[in-house]
C-alpha cells in the first residue's frame, strides 16, 4: 500500500474512536444528498448513491437519516437547503499541491474558512486551474485482504478496465479510470466483495517527498481542513514515507 493510502487507513481507524459522530453523519448526509441529486433516489440504479448509502450504513447511520438525506437530494425534503460541490485549489507549506473537495450550502463561509486555515498554517489559496492539472480523477476501491483471493480480485479488476491492482498484508487496492467505476462496483458486488472504500479520488500525477517534520506539518494542515464540516476530502501530491507513517501512528 502506498504511504498516502496507509496514512488514510490510520485516519479511518483513529476516526472510528475519536471523531465526533455528528461530524461523520454530516459528511455522509451531504454525500448522499449530492449523489441523489445527481442520479436519482434509487440506490439500485444510482451506483454513487448506493456506495454512499453503504458507507453510511457501515458507520451505523440510522435508516431514517439515510432516507431523509435521499429525499433532500431528490427535492422531496422540506428544508429547501441546496448543496453544491466545490473544489478549491491551493498549496500547503513547502510547495505541496492541494485539491480540497467541499460540499456546502454557503460558498462564502466555506471559502473563508478554507482560506483562513491555509493562511494560518503557512499555505495559500490558488487560482482555478493552478493545481488541478497535477491530479487525475480516478476510481478507487479498497478491500480488506484477510481471507480474500487476490487472484480473483485481480481478474475482476483487469476485466473491468483497472489500471492497477495492488495488495499488502491488510488491503487490496484497485485503481481505474473514472468510466470503469460502475462496472467494477457492480462486478465486485456480484462476486461478494464489499470494499471498505469505493469512490472517485483525485490522485497526483507525480508525488513529492519531504523530511519527516515537514511531512507532519502538512498532514496537520490536512487534518485541520478535514475538521471543517464543509470539507469532504483533501488530496495532495505529498508522498508519505514509512518514517512519517510511523510518526503519524504515534501522534
Amino acid at each position: 500500500m502506498s504511504g498516502h493510502s496507509h496514512w488514510a487507513t490510520i485516519k479511518r481507524k483513529k476516526g472510528a474512536s475519536d471523531a465526533k459522530r455528528g461530524q461523520i453523519y454530516t459528511r455522509l448526509t451531504r454525500e448522499i444528498v449530492m449523489a441523489a441529486r445527481e442520479g436519482g433516489g434509487d440506490p439500485e440504479s444510482n451506483f454513487q448513491l448506493r456506495i454512499a448509502v453503504e458507507k453510511a450504513r457501515g458507520s451505523n447511520m440510522p435508516k431514517d437519516n439515510i432516507e431523509r438525506a435521499i429525499k433532500r437530494g431528490t427535492g422531496e425534503g422540506k428544508d429547501g437547503v441546496a448543496f453544491e460541490q466545490l473544489y478549491y485549489e491551493g498549496y500547503a507549506p513547502h510547495g505541496v499541491a492541494m485539491m480540497i473537495e467541499c460540499v456546502t450550502e454557503n460558498k462564502n463561509r466555506t471559502v473563508a474558512e478554507v482560506r483562513h486555515i491555509l493562511s494560518r498554517s503557512g499555505g495559500n489559496m490558488g487560482e482555478g486551474g493552478s493545481v488541478s492539472w497535477q491530479f487525475t480523477r480516478t476510481a478507487y476501491f479498497a478491500i480488506p485482504a484477510k481471507g480474500i483471493n487476490f487472484d480473483k480480485v485481480f481478474e475482476i479488476g483487469v476485466d473491468g478496465g483497472a489500471n492497477d491492482v495492488t495488495q499488502d498484508e491488510d488491503t487490496i487496492e484497485i485503481f481505474a479510470p473514472v468510466e470503469a467505476f460502475k462496472i467494477l462496483s457492480d462486478s465486485l458486488r456480484k462476486n461478494g466483495f464489499r470494499p471498505d472504500e469505493a469512490e472517485l479520488r483525485m490522485l497526483p500525477n507525480q508525488e513529492m517527498e519531504l523530511e519527516v517534520d515537514q511531512t507532519l506539518q502538512v498532514m496537520r494542515l490536512v487534518e485541520a481542513l478535514e475538521e471543517l464540516d464543509d470539507v469532504q476530502n483533501v488530496y495532495t501530491n505529498l508522498r508519505i514515507s514509512e518514517a512519517a507513517v510511523t510518526a503519524m501512528e504515534s501522534a
